[in-house]
């Protein structure tokens, strides 16, 4: 998992995912000691996961080239995954303006998680990129609100200071977003 990010508004919505993508291949009690490390916060950099690989016996590939939000027909999505093993469990989000969804995608099965409305900021991603997210918009976005410009910059400053922090989002990021009122059925 990285992040992506998102602001639900009325009129206008903007999402950011992040493009690396890091996969493990090594016995499962050192792949699970190095997500641990990395997804909690104390892996800080790329030279010291790869440092922290290499102690573990742990092959590590990582790449700047997934795209994780994208734009489907006016509705903004985004997606996370992690795998454990031959399993695949994706969390996506999508968004039009004035409403948002989440599901669960797990064996090839999708579940709605949690639905809402306008005006609001969603995050994805491990538990320190989302600390970081929501540090960034405690940090910046006033309690009575904001304009579209004020939510993008704090999407953008999330995603910089994520890629600062932690070396499982990367530097590059894809932007996207809508004008659009679309249905998100279930």
């Amino acid at each position: 998992m990285s992040l992506v990010i998102a602001f639900c508004g009325r009129d206008r919505s903007f999402m950011a995912g992040d493009r690396r993508e890091i996969v493990f291949r090594g016995d499962d009690q050192g792949t699970g000691t190095l997500e641990d490390e990395l997804y909690s916060g104390r892996i800080q950099s790329k030279d010291a996961l790869q440092e922290r690989a290499r102690e573990l016996g742990i092959d590590l590939w990582i790449h700047d080239d997934r795209c994780k939000a994208w734009e489907e027909g006016g509705v903004l999505v985004g997606q996370v995954s992690e795998r454990d093993g031959l399993s695949t469990r994706s969390r996506r989000l999508r968004v039009s303006c004035g409403t948002f969804v989440i599901t669960e995608v797990q064996e090839g099965r999708e579940r709605e998680v949690t639905r809402g409305c306008a005006s609001r900021f969603i995050v994805l991603g491990n538990r320190t990129t989302q600390e970081i997210a929501h540090r960034c918009i405690r940090s910046h976005w006033k309690e009575s609100g904001g304009t579209p410009a004020d939510a993008l910059r704090i999407i953008i400053l999330a995603m910089e200071e994520a890629a600062s922090l932690t070396p499982s989002v990367s530097e590059t990021y894809t932007l996207v977003q809508t004008t659009a009122k679309a249905s998100l059925s279930p």
